[in-house]
């Protein structure tokens, strides 16, 4: 069924990387959710005013807070797919990452009034009607959310959607919630005991858990987290393969959505190669970088001296200093600027997050090893931290 309804209303399914055809994955998603989740509200609210049950009729409310969620999820794959503008240079893209974020708003509203509702159920009782009808209802609602949550989940992986992820989450939990309610409608049959209240309470919990984890998971996104390290690898030895190329640093990636990345890095090049050739170079990464990764690059040109054997040696020596203070720590940009008195050895020393150490300690510490190689030497250094996983480039 998934292939079929791809085939039908996806034009070059498979080119995923166009905007275009992403965009109508999205909306086939949210148009197959507001579809579905419309028949099982219809149905579940018919079946459980029948019943009277509270967790059906809730249920059923749930549904159609999940027809909601999915019109969000359909107007903004619809309005992220808009081109850039003036007032938006990089696209609308994390207009994605704002509606799964209002999907689960909408899960945990729903999970208050379900509480809300279960606790009134608990205090003021009323006999559950056991009907083979209700029965089939629940047990094609859990059938037809199983279903959702494998068609969201083959569509969320062809385009790497968090919209359409958190979809998948919010269908598992109604699987779970509906397969609770069929429970309390069973054992009704059995016991007098108010367990459509508490089960209520149980789907509540499902429910709540849902919405924070698609929280928990959107947040990173929008705050701006850090990229994959496997991508910051796979970048770093893009850059470096390139012949002229010596090292690479201060790596930043910005995230404005899926398939909307930006970047920029700083490259290494011998000071003693001919500049124009080095521009040309790094024109060309930045081409290739595009071309392959679809991710827009703008690399900073950093010359360093590399055939100076003294400056080379004590490059080492201070490596091995930072090394022996912290195994995390690395540094770039080392120069050396000769005085008649004393002789500057510059450079930036990058140190993890969560170093526990304050950057005084750090100087203080540096500069004391530094001296023992000899008092005309005096350390000039900016401490800084990296904008990428500390396990990816700075290495």
């Amino acid at each position: 069924m998934t292939k079929l309804l791809i085939k039908l209303f996806i034009k070059d399914a498979d080119n995923t990387e166009n905007s275009t055809v992403r965009a109508r994955y999205g909306i086939l998603s949210g148009a197959v959710g507001i579809a579905c989740n419309l028949l099982l509200t219809v149905a579940k609210f018919l079946i459980g005013t029948l019943t009277n049950s509270i967790a059906i009729t809730a249920d059923a409310v749930n549904n159609l807070s999940d027809a909601g969620s999915s019109a969000v999820t359909l107007f903004s794959f619809k309005a992220a797919n808009r081109p850039a503008d003036d007032e938006h240079p990089f696209g609308h893209g994390r207009l994605e990452y704002i509606a799964a974020l209002g999907v689960a708003f909408l899960i945990l509203m729903m999970g208050f009034e379900l509480v809300r509702s279960s606790i009134d159920k608990i205090l003021h009782p009323e006999a559950l009607a056991f009907s083979v009808p209700a029965l089939i209802v629940l047990i094609l609602s859990i059938g037809v959310k199983i279903w959702m949550a494998l068609f969201n989940r083959s569509l969320g992986k062809r385009i790497d959607s968090p919209a359409v992820g958190a979809v998948v989450m919010d269908s598992v939990s109604d699987t779970a919630a509906t397969t609770v309610s069929m429970i309390a409608l069973i054992l009704s049959k059995f016991t007098s005991l108010p367990l459509d209240g508490y089960m209520g309470i149980v789907v509540a919990l499902f429910i709540f858990y849902t919405g924070i984890q698609i929280v928990r998971d959107t947040v990173g996104s929008l705050l701006g987290q850090a990229p994959d390290p496997k991508l910051v690898k796979e970048l770093e030895s893009e850059i470096l393969s390139f012949d002229g190329v010596v090292g690479v640093h201060d790596l930043i990636v910005h995230n404005y959505g899926p398939n909307r990345i930006f970047a920029s890095a700083h490259a290494e090049v011998p000071s003693n190669e001919d500049i124009m050739k080095s521009h040309d170079t790094i024109d060309l990464i930045e081409r290739e970088i595009k071309k392959k990764f679809h991710i827009d690059m703008v690399i900073h040109m950093d010359p360093i001296v590399v055939d100076d054997e003294h400056i080379n040696r004590l490059r080492m020596q201070i490596v091995e200093i930072i090394r022996g203070v912290d195994p995390c720590f690395t540094i770039h940009d080392f120069r050396m600027v000769e005085g008649p008195t004393h002789t500057n050895l510059i450079f930036d020393l990058v140190v993890p997050h969560n170093c526990k150490m304050k950057k005084s300690d750090i100087y203080q510490r540096v500069n004391a090893l530094i001296n023992e190689l000899g008092l005309q030497y005096y350390p000039v250094i900016t401490i800084e931290h990296s904008f990428v996983n500390e396990t990816g480039l700075e290495s």
